[in-house]
């Protein structure tokens, strides 16, 4: 019988399970996005999620994942619909403020309205525009599930997060001509 020897490399082991599950976490390259919506007395909300993915073609359907204890949790909670934003390599700066507690998120780029009231930003890579199609409960997260009844696409060297830190990934010829 072999007797498991635990790995100690400084970059294996982690303090916490809670930090080990992270650092786990972070070396899965995703994209990068904001979601915003507006409220029913049009107060502005939005959050940066790397937690998105596309889930259904028939219906258009995406999900995205939003914590908890965030400030804008029950804005979205409520919301009837919201846009995600697919963000390139020069919104590194704008995701991380979304990503910031107690800041003025909407100050630093150009958002114009949507039909709905919503703000979108003017030169994102892909445009979303989601109604609320269900909610989840998943731990400290809820998943928003949202049908696409827009989408909009615009050329873009796309934002890629890994190791906690943006990288680009260079555009494909045909990128936004679909």
């Amino acid at each position: 019988m072999t007797r498991a020897v635990p790995d100690n490399r400084p970059e294996v082991r982690a303090a916490t399970p809670a930090t080990r599950f992270r650092d786990a976490m972070a070396t899965f390259p995703s994209g990068v996005t904001i979601v915003t919506t507006a409220d029913w007395q049009g107060r502005q909300w939005g959050f940066t999620a790397t937690s998105f993915c596309s889930l259904s073609l028939d219906p258009p359907l995406v999900l995205v994942c939003l914590a908890k204890d965030a400030q804008c949790h029950p804005a979205f909670a409520e919301a009837d619909s919201w846009v995600v934003h697919v963000l390139g390599t020069e919104h590194s700066d704008l995701a991380l403020r979304f990503a910031t507690k107690g800041v003025d998120k909407f100050s630093t780029a150009v958002f114009h309205e949507s039909s709905r009231g919503h703000p979108v930003l003017a030169d994102a890579g892909t445009v979303l525009e989601c109604d609320t199609y269900d909610r989840h409960d998943a731990g400290d997260h809820t998943i928003l599930v949202g049908r696409v009844h827009e989408a909009r696409l615009n050329p873009m060297t796309p934002a890629v997060y890994f190791r906690r830190a943006f990288h680009p990934v260079p555009a494909h010829p045909s990128a936004g001509h679909s």
